[in-house]
């Protein structure tokens, strides 16, 4: 059984992480998606168990993908739950020069192998970062999330 780790913040989730999660799912028999704090992002739109629900209810209809929390090095978790690999989407050539470079450091660090699925075109353009920043002016951006999560973004959109 080959298991992987898809780390992340997901706050939101949007449609590029959900396409990355089931593609995943598909390649490999089991996949942890870890949520996760990114003290270098800026302050969170949804609380730490806000992303573990939304995760949960956008990944249910993929029955290999577990949904964990955690608050240490991707490396660390990574070893603590067996996994094969590590995860990682790319949207675009900059991507790959910073996860590349997380990668091989990730590696040198713990032998955990990485491995990268590229986005579609259609969604290679999201970034969490966006959302929160429209959803804060008040614009709707359902169209780029999962429908239960466009729901929780309303409610955060300012009255």
């Amino acid at each position: 059984m080959v298991k992987v780790l898809y780390p992340g913040s997901f706050d939101p989730v949007h449609n590029g992480h959900m396409e990355i999660c089931a593609t995943a799912s598909r390649m490999f028999d089991h996949v942890v998606v870890a949520a996760m704090r990114n003290p270098q992002k800026s302050s969170p739109l949804f609380s730490d168990e806000e992303r573990i629900e939304m995760l949960t209810e956008a990944c249910a209809h993929l029955t290999n993908v577990e949904i964990v929390q955690f608050g240490e090095l991707v490396v660390d978790l990574a070893q603590r739950l067996e996994v094969d690999f590590i995860v990682k989407g790319l949207r675009s050539p900059a991507d790959f020069e910073s996860e590349l470079q997380m990668a091989q450091m990730n590696k040198s660090v713990s032998g955990v192998e990485t491995v990268f699925l590229p986005s579609t075109s259609e969604n290679s353009f999201i970034a969490s970062k966006y959302i929160r920043d429209i959803t804060k002016f008040g614009t709707d951006c359902s169209h780029l999330v999962p429908e239960s999560i466009a729901d929780r973004l309303r409610e955060k959109m300012p009255k």
